[in-house]
Order: C-alpha cells, then sequence, then structure tokens
C-alpha cells in the first residue's frame, strides 16, 4: 500500500487532516509536537463508479481502493541541523512515497505559529533540501570509490553528481531538471525532495467563500509541480466524526458539497501513477489498485496469483457503460462485453471478469 507522509510547521493542521482523512482520533492540540511519533491511518478512496455498480448489482459488499497517511510530527527551522524532533521527524519523513504540505492560512491569535501558507512553504522545501543535501554530501565519495571496480554504479554516480549541484543551490530535487532516468537512479538514495509532492493550504471557516484566492501564491509559487487543494481542515476533521446522514448535512450546510477530502484523497492516489479497475457482482464490489501501464494479467494478478498464472482472457466493459445496460448478462447479451488478451494494457474504470485454468 502507497503512503503518503503529511509535512508541515507545528500547528498547521497535521493531525487534523489526518482525522479528516481516516476519521480518527489523533491529538490536534495548538502547540508544537504535539506529535512525537506518527500517527498511520487507512484512508478510503472515494469512488462514485464502485458505488455506482455495487447498486447496479445489489453488492452485499462494497470494497474501496485504500492509502495509507501517516501524521508526521511538525517541522521547524534547523530540523536537518536536529532542531525540534529532527533526524526522528526526517527519518519518518524518508519512510513515504510522496509528501503532503500542510500549510497554514488560518487565522487564530491563539494558535502559536506563522498564518502565510508561503512562509511555511519556504521553511519546509528549505529544511528538506538541506537534509537531501547532508545526505548526497555524505554517500557520494563512497560510491564514486566503488564506481572504480564496479562500472554498473556509474550511473548512479552521475546522477547523484547532478543532485548535488542543483540542491547545492538550494533547490529541492522535485524543482529542477533532473531527468527522470537520474531521478530513478536516486531511488535507493530516499531523497526528500526526489519524492512526488502535494500540498493542501489550511484555511478557517471565514475564508471558505474566497478560498481560491487564498491558495492562489501557492498555486502560482508551486506551479506544475504539485496540485494544490484548499481546505478548513477542522471543520471537515469535525465531519468525518458524524454518521453519512450527518456528514452531509454538515458540509451542505457550508456549500461544501462532499467536502475537499475526497478530491484530495482521489488526487493524491493518482499523483503515484496509481488506477482502479473495479469487479461486481452480487456478493462484492470492489475497487482494485494497480499502476499505469499494467496489463490485464498484471491486474488479474491483484485479485490472485492464480488468475494471472492462468490467465486465458479478461472480459472488459467500461464502467458507465455497464452501469447504463444495467448487468454484465445484458452486455453480454448486446455484444458490449470484450474479449482482451495478455497484451491489453487496463484502463481506469474498466470493469473486468477474468477467464484462467490452473
Amino acid at each position: 500500500m502507497e503512503k503518503f507522509g503529511f509535512v508541515g510547521l507545528p500547528n498547521a493542521g497535521k493531525s487534523s487532516l489526518y482525522n479528516a482523512l481516516t476519521g480518527g482520533g489523533a491529538l490536534a492540540a495548538p502547540y508544537a509536537f504535539a506529535t512525537t511519533d506518527p500517527n498511520v491511518g487507512i484512508a478510503k478512496v472515494f469512488d462514485e463508479r464502485l458505488d455506482a455498480l455495487a447498486a447496479m448489482s445489489e453488492s452485499k459488499k462494497v470494497v474501496n481502493a485504500t492509502v495509507q497517511f501517516n501524521d508526521i510530527g511538525g517541522l521547524v527551522a534547523g530540523a536537518s541541523k536536529g532542531e525540534g524532533l529532527g533526524n526522528k521527524f526526517l527519518a519518518g519523513i524518508r519512510e513515504v512515497d510522496a509528501i503532503v504540505f500542510v500549510l497554514r492560512a488560518f487565522k487564530d491569535d491563539d494558535v502559536p505559529g506563522p498564518q502565510d501558507p508561503l512562509e511555511h512553504l519556504g521553511v519546509v522545501e528549505t529544511e528538506l533540501t538541506l537534509a537531501d543535501l547532508e545526505t548526497v554530501e555524505k554517500q557520494i565519495e563512497k560510491k564514486r570509490k566503488a564506481s572504480r571496480s564496479d562500472k554498473s554504479l556509474l550511473p548512479e554516480v552521475e546522477a547523484a553528481d547532478a543532485a548535488l549541484a542543483i540542491l547545492s543551490e538550494g533547490t529541492p530535487i522535485y524543482r529542477s531538471n533532473l531527468s527522470q532516468e537520474h531521478r530513478d537512479e536516486l531511488y535507493p538514495w530516499f531523497l526528500l525532495t526526489n519524492k512526488p509532492v502535494l500540498a493542501i493550504v489550511n484555511i478557517d471557516e471565514d475564508q471558505l467563500a474566497e478560498v481560491d484566492d487564498v491558495i492562489a501564491p501557492v498555486q502560482a509559487e508551486l506551479g506544475d509541480i504539485a496540485p494544490v487543494f484548499g481546505a478548513c481542515i477542522q471543520l471537515e476533521a469535525e465531519a468525518a466524526q458524524l454518521d453519512a446522514e450527518d456528514r452531509k448535512e454538515m458540509l451542505d450546510g457550508f456549500g461544501l458539497g462532499e467536502g475537499s477530502v475526497p478530491k484530495f484523497i482521489q488526487t493524491a492516489y493518482h499523483v503515484l501513477g496509481l488506477r482502479t479497475f473495479l469487479t461486481t457482482g452480487p456478493e462484492e464490489s470492489r475497487a482494485w489498485t494497480y499502476r499505469v501501464g499494467s496489463s490485464a494479467p498484471e491486474c488479474a494478478g491483484k485479485i490472485h496469483s492464480d488468475l494471472q498464472r492462468g490467465f486465458i482472457r479478461a472480459d472488459v466493459i467500461r464502467w458507465d457503460e455497464l452501469t447504463e445496460i444495467g448487468s454484465m448478462s445484458a452486455a453480454r447479451e448486446v455484444g458490449k462485453i470484450r474479449q482482451e488478451g495478455k497484451d491489453y494494457v487496463v484502463e481506469d474504470g474498466d470493469v473486468l471478469e477474468i477467464r484462467f485454468n490452473v
């Protein structure tokens, strides 16, 4: 399961975001380092396609795709040199697959810390960059020496040299033009700024009507580097504690519809190149996670290894076409089910039935 780590200054709203995503009870307190050990939770990937298929099939069970979110303690200026939680904090970030910047824009004089999301962004980017610079400086000479006898290490050394030049200028790798080939070579180094990033700007209720204006400076700063969301995280964390009907009533009362959290989760899921194929029937409708570019047998293996090993074909139809027709049997009768072989590349939203023989 892919893991996302929340990164931000103390009191930015990381623990409240964790609660909004997972319905959990992480301590969200108005003082620094309320979280000293990461809170780890699982969040459903909301999917209206799955809900539609489950309703069509009258499924007894509905299983959403999931992602893991780690609420890591607050980062402070000087973290790369041991300030605050220091190395403990940075170690927590190294373990995640993507970073979510939680940037404070809400105004509350009772909660210490800056209220400018760009100031938050500047501090966290600086500290992550400095930590990566230290990592590369410590390891690169060892790799250079090893490459003299092992030429297979030369591409990795070349990538590290390129990264060193970028980081020395104070630039995070994700903001640079470092090639994907070099970034792939550096994957075993677990560099913090060599990860995909997203940003969520934490606003208060009074800013809901002007959320686009509040997040615009962050969007301009990050450009195409990262998707940026605005959310009143505390409000959505409170809504997450309610049952579905009361939650909808509360969010509708603020004009938020389904809220920002479902869109945020879906985008986080896609940032890592994850997509969903679906299965449906009276017993269960389920969303299955796969990586972009996966073949039908590879996706069959997500269900069970026997399905991949004995793969014959996949019966395929788009989810919306299927729900319009009303059932798999009806779709077969009108010739809408496609039979795809081992070379078929599964598309997001495909409904599959796997034919196999072991």
